[in-house]
């Protein structure tokens, strides 16, 4: 890319500066599952990615600016404004899996929230609720509370990042049942922008940063089958690994499974075909 400098990688992402304003994010087909990259790569995972968050970025600026400037041509790469990056990642909960399942067995709370008893495994929520996590640069990031959270953004701006990120939560949820698939829960990551304004970043609503269920199979207490990389996570845990690098290799049906069911989210939720979009990038902004 000669027009970019390469400055720094992620476990699925590649980073780029454009220059003193903007940066170029490139979503690759790497996979990760318990922060750990696997060596097998999902065929078109990158554009969904990025097609998928881009479709999102422009029917959510009215809830909150984001850092999104374009899509180039190739699908996988975004062109987004340089923002200060909060230290913390937002976790919203409509159901009652996950970590946060682990969680409430073990202390009948999730992230400082005190939930009904008597729950089962991927019940909805009486009301979505906000759970912050470090960002852990290299392993798991864990769960906090929120007055950890407001140790580390302030107050004012905690309660503004909670207040923003359900209502996206709710926003993106109701399009999604229409379309039959349940977003149980979704991470966000937030930045400011020099003015200070609190702007949506990274990506928004996809696959890797949500859990997507299909609702004509959704059946509360037990796990779920999804569009998302549980199914990646399902069979590495099936082999017993220790989730330590490195991580197995997947085989060829785990890999045409997983592009599939990123594929068909991508479909259902933004009414357009993949191909479409492989052809016209810009379809999902319009």
């Amino acid at each position: 890319m000669p027009d970019a400098v390469h400055v720094g990688s992620g476990k699925v992402r590649e980073l780029y500066a454009l220059d003193d304003e903007r940066l170029l994010l490139v979503a690759s087909d790497r996979i990760s599952v318990f922060d750990v990259v696997l060596p097998t790569e999902i065929p078109d995972k990158g554009r969904v990615l990025t097609g998928l968050s881009a479709f999102w970025f422009a029917r959510t600026k009215e809830i909150c600016a984001n850092h999104l400037l374009g899509v180039r041509d190739d699908g996988r790469s975004t062109e987004c404004r340089r923002l200060e990056m909060l230290p913390i990642e937002v976790v919203v909960r409509g159901y009652i899996t996950g970590s946060g399942w682990k969680d409430y067995g073990a202390t009948g709370q999730v992230s400082g929230h005190r939930l009904p008893e008597g729950l089962s495994e991927s019940e909805q929520l009486p009301e979505p609720i906000f759970t912050p996590s470090t960002k852990a640069h290299e392993g798991h990031d864990e769960n906090i509370t929120r007055d950890q959270a407001a140790g580390l953004v302030g107050a004012e701006r905690l309660g503004e990042v909670e207040r923003v990120a359900i209502e996206l939560y709710r926003f993106a949820s109701e399009h999604a049942a229409e379309r039959g698939i349940i977003i149980a829960d979704t991470k966000f990551e937030f930045g400011l922008d020099e003015a200070g304004a609190l702007m949506l970043a990274d990506e928004a609503f996809t696959p890797d940063s949500s859990r997507f269920w299909p609702a004509e199979e959704y059946a509360p207490g037990q796990a779920q089958a999804s569009f998302d990389k549980q199914f990646v996570r399902d069979y590495a845990e099936s082999l017993g690994w220790d989730k330590a690098a490195p991580g197995p290799e997947l085989p060829v049906d785990v890999v045409s499974g997983t592009r599939a069911r990123y594929l068909e989210a991508f479909e259902r939720l933004t009414g357009i075909s993949f191909d479409s979009y492989a052809d016209d990038p810009e379809a999902v902004s319009r």
